[in-house]
């Protein structure tokens, strides 16, 4: 991607301190929830709940919507609002009104946000570049988004230590408003082409390309069982560490993904996208299994963590690519909609069944439980014809529909 496009810079810079508000917010607000609040697992579990449910209840229409809409009205907007709602939790604090209820009236606005935000984002560099510039687009976007999951924990950890948790949701507060100032700058009009089947919906897009369809299924028994393995993670790290080790525990994911935006490319092309995929989920989801075994240690975590991101890279980047170059323009909301909805939308499910099973049964036990789930996703990927997929030329792709 050229720098000297003004146009896709406004977009890089507002996207990295939107990501870099996001990953900070991931942190600071369950450790609201756990520090200042006195929260334990099966709270944490409906917080993380309350953020994840817009995915499943909002996904699908956000996606007609951003088909309809300038993608980058919607990103900024978005992000202001995001501002505004978390901007309730250090007021409340301030007040004395803050509580779990209130948190969790936060944090349901706040996925809401966070969906426009996540679909429009994506549909927005398609539409801004051109078709030959997606590849190295891609590869930008995807590197800082991994560098701000290095600094984003990290930041947020520290001020968390440094303050406190409600006084630390002020940094993604100013993130937010950054980057709805950038993206507010962006005036080049969005590329468009002819709407063949445009009243075609996002489920239905997806379901009839075989692999579109296969990612799909990958996806939700992966962020299924990760949302999970999360929520009994935090508990775990928020309760055994101070709030500047969990930071950085967690930004261990940043550096590892950075690894693969870098390489994940070059790996497609030398091996083919689906032997890649197939093996890097496997690869990801078998480091996992340490976990449970590794939980007193903050430096083996650290070291899990790094080579889940970079592995977990490799297949978001490859995914990504495949998506859009199988997408119409006009269809791309709509299908990355479907996507986050396939693929988020049991989220939330996961997140409290994970939550309650670490309050009955253990921490750990959760843990081991959530990891095993998650090797549905390469099982899924490996019996689709998706592992054969070397390119994404259009003769390729065709065998796929």
């Amino acid at each position: 991607m050229p720098w000297n496009d003004r146009e896709f810079v406004k977009l890089w810079i507002g996207q990295t301190v939107s990501q870099l508000g996001a990953q900070t917010t991931q942190l600071t607000l369950p450790l609201v929830a756990l520090t200042a609040l006195g929260g334990g697992a099966g709270q944490l579990g409906v917080l993380r709940a309350a953020q994840q449910v817009p995915v499943l209840l909002c996904s699908l229409a956000v996606g007609v919507l951003v088909d309809r809409l300038r993608t980058r009205n919607l990103m900024m907007y978005a992000d202001l609002g995001r501002a505004v709602v978390l901007g309730v939790v250090p007021v409340a604090w301030l007040l004395g009104a803050l509580g779990l209820p209130l948190l969790y009236c936060v944090a349901f606005p706040l996925g809401v946000l966070t969906v426009f935000f996540d679909v429009a984002y994506q549909a927005c560099l398609p539409r801004l570049v051109r078709r030959d510039q997606l590849a190295q687009g891609n590869s930008v976007l995807e590197s800082s988004r991994s560098v701000t999951q290095i600094s984003g924990p990290a930041l947020g950890g520290g001020l968390v230590s440094l303050l406190s948790a409600p006084v630390a949701v002020v940094a993604p507060i100013g993130f937010y408003l950054l980057s709805f100032l950038s993206i507010q700058r962006i005036r080049r009009p969005e590329r468009q082409e002819p709407a063949s089947g445009r009243n075609a919906g996002g489920l239905r897009l997806v379901f009839t390309d075989t692999s579109l369809r296969a990612i799909a299924i990958a996806s939700a028994s992966h962020h299924f069982f990760f949302a999970g393995l999360m929520t009994a993670y935090l508990v775990h790290l928020g309760t055994s560490f101070p709030a500047g080790v969990v930071g950085l525990v967690l930004a261990a994911l940043g550096p590892g993904a950075l690894i693969g935006a870098i390489f994940s490319a070059a790996l497609c092309r030398r091996f083919g996208y689906g032997r890649v995929m197939v093996l890097a989920a496997l690869g990801a989801d078998l480091a996992l299994l340490a976990v449970p075994a590794l939980t007193p240690g903050a430096v083996a975590l650290i070291a899990v963590n790094v080579a889940f991101g970079a592995l977990s890279q490799v297949i978001d980047v490859a995914t990504t690519s495949i998506r859009q170059a199988i997408t119409p323009l006009h269809s791309q909301g709509r299908v990355v909609a479907a996507m986050n909805f396939l693929g988020l939308g049991l989220a939330p499910v996961g997140s409290l069944l994970a939550g309650a099973a670490a309050s009955a049964f253990g921490v750990r036990e959760a843990l081991f439980a959530c990891v095993l789930g998650m090797l549905l996703s390469p099982l899924a990927l490996a019996l689709s014809p998706l592992r054969r997929l070397s390119s994404l030329d259009g003769d390729e792709r065709a065998g796929h529909r």
